[in-house]
């Protein structure tokens, strides 16, 4: 749809808002999905909640859909969970294998790519690095390379694996990380790019101690 449609369409302020309302409700919606999701049935609810209508479903039977629906995705986070630790566990144990791979005592693994010949940071140092960080598939979630701009951290304000592999690391030494998702985000995973259990691969750069 273009432009002009949307300004025919939603010609007052007070249209785009509301239409604005919508598109804000409906991308918290599409981000948090389950199985027979039913728009129509959403779009009822809302009407009636903004009409003042009396519900049209009892307030037993929405508690009981309520906490039927939460125990089926909770089953299907476990069964998620559950399958991205073994997708971890075994990219790491082949990635071990590997002559260019270190692994230190804590399971961090490291592949040194370049070495510097600069200071190593402490545990209280700030740092600017560039990092490009993915999944074992590959699929990006971040990536300061991508943003055109290093990054500048405490080297104890971010993940264990990092805050390790950085205290070995000279500056101008670029190492590739494969870090166990216990060194990482843990069991809860962060911010919806990175899921429970996930083993992260990083290309970092140490550029600088300031």
């Amino acid at each position: 749809m273009s432009e002009n449609t949307f300004e025919t369409t939603f010609e007052t302020t007070e249209q785009r808002v509301s239409y604005g309302v919508g598109r804000q409700l409906g991308d918290q919606l599409k981000n948090n999905p389950f199985k027979e999701f039913d728009v129509n049935a959403v779009q009822a609810g809302l009407v009636d909640a903004i009409a003042g209508n009396e519900s049209q479903v009892s307030d037993e039977l929405l508690n009981e859909a309520f906490g039927v629906i939460s125990k089926k995705l909770q089953e299907q986070e476990q069964v998620t969970a559950k399958i991205k630790a073994e997708e971890g566990e075994k990219f790491l144990a082949d990635n071990a294998k590997r002559d260019e791979v270190t692994v230190t005592e804590s399971g961090l693994q490291y592949e040194v790519l370049a070495t510097g010949e600069g200071d190593k940071p402490t545990a209280a140092s700030t740092v600017r690095v560039h990092y490009h960080g993915t999944l074992p598939d590959g699929s990006v979630f971040d990536s300061s390379y991508d943003r055109g701009q290093p990054a500048e951290f405490p080297v104890n304000g971010v993940i264990a694996g990092w805050t390790e592999a950085l205290q070995l690391m000279t500056v101008g030494s670029k190492w590739k990380l494969s870090i166990p998702y216990n060194l990482a985000y843990g069991e809860r995973g962060s911010q919806g790019s990175i899921p429970p259990y996930a083993t992260l691969v990083f290309d970092v750069e140490l550029i600088d101690i300031l």
